[in-house]
């Protein structure tokens, strides 16, 4: 049962820290028609959204920078974000695995128990197995809600690769229309 506290501990605690940095940058709160409002009026544009529009719109020359700069952005943020995760899966799917392993060990200890009783080895089978199911229903209790909050936070993962999308396809739309006028006027 120790380990399975340990895994918890860990296993929540490094969900929470994406709960927390989603919260912190509040992406999901943005509205789509309000990007193309801040990407054709940059100064509009405001909070921690606000400063990824400035940061691929100011003083690019072509669309390659405006594409480095949102791989920039992708690295900075998405990268980051995917480790943790995948760190936060694998420890989350390892906490049945653990129960398992703890019903494993105390299914021996009983047995073991068993061949060395004398008399009543109904009872120690019983109090032997009843123990030893404990950690598998443990492990399962820790894992299923981190799935469900791992589920929650891939949403919110999607919606900041959507925006991050969303930004660089905008800009690179106004980008070249800009582009088109300097030509057509020059």
């Amino acid at each position: 049962m120790i380990p399975l506290a340990l895994l918890s501990f860990v296993m929540y605690f490094g969900i929470f820290e994406l709960y927390v940095y989603f919260s912190k940058h509040d992406y999901a709160k943005s509205d789509p028609n309000e990007w193309e409002h801040w990407i054709e009026r940059p100064e509009d544009a405001k909070g921690e959204l606000g400063k990824i529009v400035h940061y691929v719109q100011d003083g690019v020359q072509s669309s390659n920078d405006i594409r480095s700069r949102v791989d920039e952005i992708r690295a900075s943020h998405l990268i980051r974000i995917s480790s943790r995760m995948r760190y936060s899966a694998i420890l989350v799917s390892t906490a049945p695995l653990m129960g398992l392993l703890g019903t494993v060990v105390g299914m021996l200890a009983t047995f073991r128990g068993l061949a060395n009783s004398t008399g009543q080895a109904v009872d120690v089978v019983a109090g032997g197995i009843s123990e030893a199911l404990i950690t598998t229903q443990t492990g399962l209790i820790l894992a299923i809600p981190g799935y469900i909050m791992l589920s929650n936070l891939r949403k919110k993962q999607q919606w900041l690769e959507n925006f991050i999308m969303h930004i660089e396809i905008f800009t690179l739309r106004r980008f070249q229309e800009l582009e088109s006028k300097k030509t057509k006027n020059a």
